[in-house]
């Protein structure tokens, strides 16, 4: 499994977004450069986050885009989710009949273990967190 570029862009552009002063709104095209994200790439990734109520965007002259809540409150798995959807590691972890051998398959608990332990890390790793990682000049060591 690995996660799609757009999520790992989406990613950046959080955290570009927190490590900005208070009252700051990048528009796109500052965005595409702080960010490292192709201008392409950079609309649809805007959108989800938009709509899954993770930035807020204004339009005119002093429009730009800003997180909609505090970065302590926004986490990974938020992200993720944002631009990859509910995360599954297999089908039978999905609600409802999705695998006939959920009841009885000796690899089900263990995929569900590694979705738990996934969505554990992804969840307690904020969008303040990493901001305040990337202003540091020496790697983390936590």
């Amino acid at each position: 499994m690995q996660l799609t570029r757009a999520a790992d862009y989406a990613v950046r552009i959080m955290v570009h977004l927190a490590g900005l002063p208070p009252g700051s709104r990048p528009n796109r095209n500052v965005l595409a450069e702080a960010s490292e994200v192709p201008e392409h790439f950079l609309s649809k990734i805007l959108q989800s986050l938009a709509r899954a109520r993770l930035i807020d965007s204004q339009r005119g002259m002093n429009g730009g885009f800003s997180l909609a809540r505090a970065p302590e409150q926004i986490n990974l798995l938020d992200v993720v989710e944002a631009i990859e959807g509910p995360t599954h590691l297999n089908a039978c972890l999905l609600p409802g009949d999705s695998c006939g051998r959920k009841q009885w398959c000796p690899a089900h608990c263990i995929w569900a273990e590694a979705q738990d332990a996934m969505t554990s890390v992804l969840k307690r790793s904020t969008i303040a967190r990493l901001a305040a990682r990337a202003g540091k000049d020496t790697p983390d060591q936590d």
